[in-house]
């Protein structure tokens, strides 16, 4: 069975709201990462960065959300999580996952960095409002390529409308516009399969 490692409100909800759109059975580790569970001998033998998501199929390990969305996807066809390799909807799905985690999720993890997470004397909290620019150029493309559709790739819901919107529900956290972003948004963060991926990590 797949095993999941997490904690509440980070990455990791990706995976397990994935794995909920997929159906699949998995069991979820929680990783108090507040209390420095991350750093434990133990779990830095299964992510030497210390941090969630993680996700151990035999011995395949994965610590990456946009692969363990991925791979959840191939894994599990029937989901339409993920297109088919090499078609051009891959392609596409590809290019909205590449783009959430490099473009739109980027700033935010900026904006938290240099507000929080960071040591105190590594941050430069002048860099927050050029984050808060970056991630306002970010969403006006997203908004582009999602044009009047309802998700990213095709006519229906991948890995890729994961990325992507809980990405915007971390910036709706920091009290970022979504502008035209917003439908998008509450359509996917509304589906039955987030909420009971919320609730897993909760329990």
């Amino acid at each position: 069975m797949l095993q999941v490692y997490g904690c509440p409100n980070t990455r990791s909800t990706r995976v397990v709201w994935a794995l909920e759109e997929a159906g699949a059975e998995y069991d979820y580790h929680l990783i108090e990462l507040r209390a420095g569970a991350g750093h434990r001998p133990d779990y830095l033998a299964i992510n030497p960065g210390g941090k969630v998501p993680a996700l151990v199929d035999g011995d395949l390990i994965l610590t990456e959300s946009a692969a363990i969305c991925t791979y959840i996807g191939d894994h599990f066809p029937a989901s339409g999580l993920t297109p088919p390799v090499g078609s051009i909807e891959r392609a596409l799905y590809d290019q909205w996952c590449f783009f959430a985690m490099s473009e739109l999720e980027q700033p935010l993890w900026t904006i938290a960095k240099h507000r929080f997470a960071l040591p105190e004397k590594r941050r430069v909290p002048t860099v927050v409002d050029t984050a808060i620019w970056e991630f306002a150029v970010a969403a006006k493309i997203l908004a582009a390529g999602l044009g009047q559709r309802e998700y990213l790739v095709g006519d229906h819901f991948t890995a890729a409308d994961v990325l992507a919107a809980h990405t915007l529900k971390w910036a709706r956290v920091y009290q970022l516009e979504l502008g035209p972003l917003d439908a998008y948004a509450d359509r996917c963060l509304t589906r039955p399969a987030f909420a009971r991926a919320k609730q897993r990590e909760q329990s």
